[in-house]
């Protein structure tokens, strides 16, 4: 079988990686890709937020499955247009995706659900905002409401930093169409979770609870970014506080979609915030995170390709999936023992300007296929290209630097010794990645098989 990956991505690599881990004996291939995917796919020049373009590719190559991965094509309808043309494809319609592409919606969904969330206001004016957040007080969030790359989040501590983020929406235009309409909304405090669970739109199949670093410099300090690391699991996510998040926040976002006629199927995440009052969710969105796809993967042993067909059922009946693949809720997934540590390295002034082009030496023994099997490493590359037969920077976010270790500390020092090897002066780290897991007084990092069942 054919299968075509649509993305260029840190995330698109690890879902190629794992596919291909799974089942090498298929064909891959990879839109656009980037500079470490060819050892795995082949890459070929279609735009990835096209629908007719991919519609066309699909058939002509006679493409057995498609995977989406970025945001951009799930928003464009992607997956409308390849299942009209009768293709399998996994992820959400452009209806659903909505949850992601405006938060405007995302939050007034939640709103009349009564899925906990932040106290919050849409404004498509600049004096309106400033008022709503001259209410809440300082600290606040002010939040693109489209897609801005994980970029479009404003955190301000104080009065001048409001005034300055609706300055950057609503004068500057620095987000464009995507702060057309801005979100304002409370801060909230506590720390961080990230949930991201498989669906048919009836059942959810939770994977690991991951925790992303969003800010650009340790200690949780600068200007938000797409994420410069990850580590799963967490283990302050027992079973009880897993079954809570379904039920409070998963299950009536699902029915509350269904009752719109928006039946919801591929990955559903919940960029949480453990408050004092219970968790309350920062933002949906509606594929693999990134990079918490690059620090879940690595530690499911559950054939991958298997789990994305059984979530991929068109209730029109489509055919997305074969008789031999079990409806989702009779999937519960097997995970490896201990941690996973990744670590982004990114390029010199991201998520500001930045330049490309620098030259990239990565050890023979860290990117050979063997890498993984042997040390428990793997780089996924992300902003990366093949230039004159070198690897040069090609993004902002450049690698995935991943390590899987007995316990969390053990997988850091794997992820950061392996990174210390890579040559590229352009590149910088957060060397912090996993620092409240590794705080914590009691670390139970290896999962619990009877914490991740099919719901």
């Amino acid at each position: 079988m054919k299968i075509l990956i649509v993305g260029g991505g840190g995330r698109e690599h690890a879902l190629l990686w794992k596919l291909h881990r799974d089942h090498p004996e298929h064909e891959y291939l990879i839109a656009p890709g980037n500079g470490g995917t060819a050892s795995l796919a082949r890459a070929v020049d279609v735009p990835p937020a096209d629908p007719a373009a991919l519609v066309r590719f699909a058939g002509a190559e006679g493409i057995g499955f498609t995977v989406i991965g970025p945001e951009a094509p799930l928003a464009a309808g992607v997956v409308d247009a390849l299942r009209a043309a009768g293709h399998a494809v996994y992820g959400p319609t452009r209806a659903a995706a909505q949850l992601e592409a405006s938060k405007a919606f995302a939050k007034r969904l939640m709103y009349e659900t009564g899925v906990p969330t932040a106290r919050f206001g849409v404004f498509r004016d600049r004096p309106a905002a400033a008022a709503f957040a001259a209410e809440l007080g300082a600290p606040c969030v002010v939040k693109a409401s489209g897609l801005a790359a994980g970029k479009g989040v404003l955190v301000c501590e104080t009065s001048a930093e409001v005034a300055d983020a609706l300055a950057v929406c609503f004068d500057r235009r620095e987000f464009g169409a995507a702060g057309d309409e801005v979100v304002v909304e409370e801060f909230l405090d506590g720390e961080e979770l990230s949930m991201i669970a498989l669906t048919d739109g009836e059942a959810l199949v939770p994977l690991l609870p991951s925790q992303d670093h969003k800010r650009a410099l340790e200690g949780d300090r600068g200007p938000n970014t797409g994420g410069m690391g990850a580590y799963a699991p967490v283990s302050v996510v027992d079973d009880a506080l897993q079954e809570r998040i379904l039920d409070e926040i998963f299950r009536p976002t699902l029915a509350s979609l269904a009752a719109d006629g928006i039946h919801f199927t591929g990955t559903l995440y919940a960029g949480l915030m453990l408050t004092e009052d219970g968790p309350k969710v920062l933002e949906w969105n509606v594929r693999f995170g990134d990079p918490e796809a690059q620090a879940i993967l690595p530690l499911l042993e559950s054939d991958l390709l298997e789990l994305l067909r059984a979530a991929s059922a068109d209730p029109g009946g489509a055919l997305t999936t074969s008789d031999c693949v079990p409806p989702l809720s009779y999937i519960e997934p097997a995970w490896g023992p201990g941690a996973c540590v990744t670590v982004v390295a990114a390029s010199e002034g991201y998520p500001g300007d930045y330049a490309t082009g620098a030259p990239i030496k990565i050890p023979d023994d860290l990117a050979g296929a063997d890498a993984f099997d042997r040390e428990g490493v793997v780089i996924f590359q992300a902003g990366t290209r093949r230039e004159d037969g070198r690897l040069v920077t090609a993004g902002g976010r450049v690698l995935n630097v991943t390590a899987v270790g007995k316990e969390i500390d053990d997988a850091r020092a794997k992820a950061y010794a392996a990174l210390g090897r890579i040559e590229c002066p352009s590149l910088r780290a957060r060397y912090d990645i996993g620092w409240l897991e590794v705080a914590r007084p009691f670390k139970a990092t290896a999962p619990n098989p009877e914490g991740n069942s099919s719901a």
